[in-house]
């Protein structure tokens, strides 16, 4: 069953786990599990997305429970009406706070895939972010005899397909589990100790328009627990607490190894 965080006649609202496709993508042929699917066969009704969130990442999903409603919803999205919040954890420590201005090319989408890939200038792109922990584990993994990780808040202000991977790559200061923009050692590093293998990346937040009423909806979601494992794990859970971020009850997973720090 999916969570659902918020419901009404016209939209619904889910935590999406990670590692859930939205719907159905050529880009990933041989998944058969998509949230589409699955929430309308759990609330008995079609559902329309209204955004796209990466198969790797958890967090709010919003959906439309007409095509009216999907579409105000989106056009929200695409005029940069919605607030968005994420968490991640990423390799190094960055500036305390700061802005990432950086044009990102068009990354193929479904339509690109199925009807040729269109040449388009790269779009200006911008995310807020926040560390709101440092933590230094003794541990070598690249050619350092320690390695640093950081606990971030971000607020992409543009919506550009993998934005805040890209960006963070862009900072050198990747996410801890992303196999596409990430640094492999740093990822089976996290991987061994925790037995957490997944992109630790969540959205947390988001706020919109009702599409019918126009009320302010300020729909959360907790941070999953297995990555709030990890998030304990290296010290750094009480930033949460220290910033109202909401989370699951920690999670160790069965293949955890935390004997590596010792």
């Amino acid at each position: 069953m999916l969570p659902i965080l918020y419901q009404d006649e016209q939209l619904v609202a889910i935590h999406k786990p990670s590692d859930l496709l939205v719907h159905r993508s050529s880009l990933d042929a041989y998944e058969t599990r998509f949230a589409v699917q699955l929430l309308r066969d759990q609330i008995g009704q079609h559902v329309f997305p209204a955004h796209r969130l990466d198969k790797a990442t958890s967090g709010v999903l919003l959906f439309g429970l007409n095509s009216d409603s999907a579409r105000a919803l989106s056009m929200q999205f695409a005029e940069r009406q919605v607030t968005k919040n994420y968490l991640a954890v990423v390799r190094g420590w960055p500036d305390e706070q700061g802005q990432i201005d950086h044009p990102l090319e068009i990354r193929k989408d479904d339509a690109e895939v199925f009807g040729g890939i269109v040449e388009k200038a790269a779009q200006a792109s911008q995310t807020d972010y926040r560390r709101i922990a440092s933590v230094e584990l003794p541990w070598t993994v690249d050619k350092y005899p320690s390695s640093r990780y950081a606990v971030v808040t971000l607020e992409p202000i543009t919506g550009r397909r993998h934005q805040i991977r890209r960006h963070l790559k862009h900072l050198s200061h990747p996410i801890i589990g992303d196999t596409t923009y990430g640094k492999g050692r740093h990822n089976r590093a996290f991987a061994q100790a925790f037995g957490v293998n997944r992109l630790l990346l969540a959205c947390t937040q988001m706020q919109f328009k009702h599409p019918l009423s126009g009320e302010t909806l300020r729909i959360t979601a907790p941070v999953a627990a297995e990555m709030s494992w990890v998030i304990q794990e290296i010290g750094c859970l009480a930033a949460l607490d220290a910033h109202q971020i909401d989370y699951q009850t920690p999670q160790a997973s069965t293949t955890s190894h935390r004997q590596i720090f010792v």
